[in-house]
């Protein structure tokens, strides 16, 4: 039996710390943590850039992609003084002048016309990088919607040249189209870019059957950590977990390779006087031997990283002779660990039916797949408490995942999801 495994699989895995800042030749694999979806002053944010790429850098993340909407943080740009205080509901530039000092700051004009001088990428990053330690990297939010009115946004990270978005149809088409525009971009140049659906129940926008048509996109956000961005759904709409079976599920069936999950902040609010968008809410934590966009985007690509709220895993291994998967959780405090794995066995329905509201009206969202006999798309297969658990293949399954939840709260409240957790990438034992 043939094995195809999403993810980079060891026999013997070294992990080592990030906080050693020598490169050596025989660089060992290493936990990198990072955000790839952030906003600043360059679009809607609230915070300048190097501001908040300080934040990310001493709260112990090793990368960072400031994903501003629609443009790249590149050539000149003034902001008013007073605009920037009122988005943040707060005094921004005062904090930003004391911080960085007027070497640094740039300013023009006095009273209520006083501007600052908003700072490039290829400025600012010489402040905040570090060798082995923290790495900027750049990125666009590619900010649009469909012709039929639905939201679509792609983060592209590691570009070199602004991408103009492009309207098609609806929202799967869309998606292939600006992903298209991102591809040519990386041709061009030679260069590893990054591309992932952002919040696809963000105004219910994306479906699982879109993520599952588009199968060039092997990226999407199963966690946001914007509040109110309908992660969990609701009584009419799938959660982003139930997206991401169904997902899975149709492209699987069809032999296409599956969709990974990763977490993010979409962070906009750096001040404290709203918390809405913040930061430390979700992450990713990717194994790779060297700190540069190139290493970091080819381990994603290999699905060597999970999704993150706050639960730390230590080792991720699919051993294809035995056909187990097993995890390794590193214990904080007090707290207690329950591992579901997850999947949809061979069998399972994937016809899908409308979904109805209260008076019996079909929703324009992700259809329903469920079905009264036989396998379910997204089944609980097995539970595990502890630290150490295990799940081992049974050969019916088309894809197995896991999803660690905490006994303690996250550190960062969030409204939509209360207690740590972890998502692994899937695990495809059987393909087509």
């Amino acid at each position: 039996m043939r094995i195809v495994l999403f993810m980079c699989v060891c026999l013997i895995t070294t992990i080592s710390r990030a906080d050693d800042r020598t490169i050596t030749p025989d660089a060992p694999l290493t936990w990198w943590r990072g955000n790839l979806h952030t906003h600043t002053l360059w679009s809607d944010g609230d915070g300048f850039p190097e501001m908040v790429a300080e934040w990310y850098r001493d709260n112990g993340y090793h990368f960072l992609a400031l994903s501003d909407h629609n443009v790249l943080s590149q050539g000149l740009r003034w902001m008013s003084v007073r605009k920037i205080n009122e988005r943040a509901r707060a005094n921004a530039f005062n904090r930003y002048l004391e911080r960085f000092g007027r070497h640094w700051v740039e300013t023009r004009g006095e009273g209520e016309d006083l501007e600052v001088r908003l700072k490039p990428f290829d400025e600012y990053r010489s402040l905040v990088e570090e060798r082995n330690r923290f790495l900027m990297i750049p990125a666009e939010e590619i900010t649009t919607e469909a012709e039929n009115k639905k939201a679509v946004h792609l983060n592209a990270t590691n570009l070199i040249q602004l991408i103009t978005p492009t309207v098609r149809a609806n929202a799967r088409e869309t998606i292939a189209a600006n992903l298209k525009l991102v591809q040519e971009q990386a041709a061009l140049h030679g260069r590893e870019i990054l591309v992932h659906v952002n919040h696809p129940n963000y105004n219910w926008g994306i479906t699982a059957e879109d993520l599952a048509a588009v199968v060039d996109e092997s990226f999407f956000e199963v966690w946001n950590g914007v509040d109110n961005d309908n992660d969990p759904g609701d009584d009419i709409h799938p959660s982003t977990d139930e997206i991401w079976d169904i997902a899975n599920t149709l492209r699987i069936v069809a032999g296409a390779p599956p969709l990974m999950g990763l977490a993010t902040d979409d962070s906009h609010n750096y001040q404290g006087t709203n918390t809405r968008a913040i930061t430390g809410r979700g992450w990713v934590m990717v194994r790779a031997r060297h700190l540069t966009p190139e290493s970091i985007i080819r381990s994603i690509r290999a699905g060597d990283f999970y999704a993150s709220t706050g639960v730390t895993l230590q080792d991720i291994h699919y051993d294809a002779q035995s056909r187990r998967l097993r995890l390794s959780i590193t214990p904080q405090a007090d707290e207690m660990y329950v591992t579901q794995f997850i999947g949809t066995r061979r069998g399972a329905n994937v016809v899908g039916k409308p979904r109805l509201d209260p008076e019996g009206r079909v929703v324009e969202t992700t259809l329903d797949y469920s079905s009264d006999t036989g396998p379910q798309i997204g089944e609980v297969l097995a539970e595990v408490k502890g630290t150490s658990p295990e799940y081992v293949i049974k050969g019916d399954e088309l894809y197995v995942r896991a999803i660690v939840v905490s006994s303690a709260a996250t550190e960062v409240h969030s409204r939509e999801y209360e207690f740590k957790r972890a998502w692994t990438q899937p695990v495809v034992p059987n393909p087509n």
